[in-house]
């Protein structure tokens, strides 16, 4: 089955009525739980994106602690690919570059500080490497002035 394009979906969305339209958006959340997430996010927490961040930032730290009990690399680079998931996910919902990069630069921070042995392990650094590299990319694509401040934040975690 193709799907349809996003104009056309757009044109046959406006020829629906509003009750046909809430039903239509009740039933796409009940069918995929990253819809109901995403549809969450977008009524109740899009208009204040900060203290959206400043939630998911208190995630990653309540992530970081379960990860310092383990004692086995190979469960916390699992652990650790999973909060990389759940920020890509953020970052999507959210739909910002900035926001995205500062995600992902408190990750790498709260990595590099956490006590966790990462040295050890040559899988976790190489996450650990292609993050900065994801951040570089991410900063390379924004305003001047917002790169700056940023690059000043990821000197700050790599040294």
């Amino acid at each position: 089955m193709k799907a349809a394009s996003l104009s056309e979906l757009k044109k046959e969305l406006q020829q629906i009525s509003p009750k046909e339209l809430v039903e239509l958006c009740v039933t796409l959340a009940k069918y995929k739980k990253e819809n109901k997430e995403f549809l969450d996010f977008l009524l109740f927490e899009s208009h204040d994106k900060a203290l959206y961040i400043t939630s998911v930032k208190k995630e990653i730290d309540e992530h970081f602690e379960e990860l310092k009990l383990q004692s086995n690399l190979y469960y916390v680079k699992k652990g650790l690919r999973k909060q990389l998931r759940l920020i890509t996910k953020y970052s999507k919902y959210v739909g910002d570059k900035a926001l995205a990069a500062e995600l992902l630069i408190y990750f790498c921070g709260k990595l590099k500080h956490s006590g966790i042995p990462y040295h050890k392990s040559q899988l976790i650094v190489n996450m650990y490497e292609q993050q900065i590299k994801k951040i570089n990319t991410l900063i390379n694509s924004l305003h001047e002035d917002l790169q700056q401040d940023y690059l000043n934040d990821l000197e700050k975690i790599m040294y």
